[in-house]
């Protein structure tokens, strides 16, 4: 099953950013989704904010084979 939330250790990966920076930048994409403090924080509400691509990290977290857009199943 293919993983939805992303932590700051995800991002930290993904952007090769110091885990304190990834833990701000998750901060801001769940400010940005209108959520409250300690609520998940969904690659769609991250990928809204940075511009990445929700397919390419969803890739990159779940390996090639998981896949978030249900057409392709």
């Amino acid at each position: 099953m293919p993983r939805i939330c992303i932590y700051p250790k995800d991002v930290a990966q993904l952007t090769g950013r110091s885990y304190d920076a990834a833990k701000r930048l998750v901060r801001r994409a769940r400010q940005a989704a209108g959520k409250p403090a300690g609520a998940l924080v969904s690659m769609q509400d991250f990928c809204r904010l940075t511009g990445l691509d929700e397919a390419e990290v969803s890739r990159a977290l779940n390996g090639p084979s998981a896949s978030i857009n249900p057409r392709s199943a």
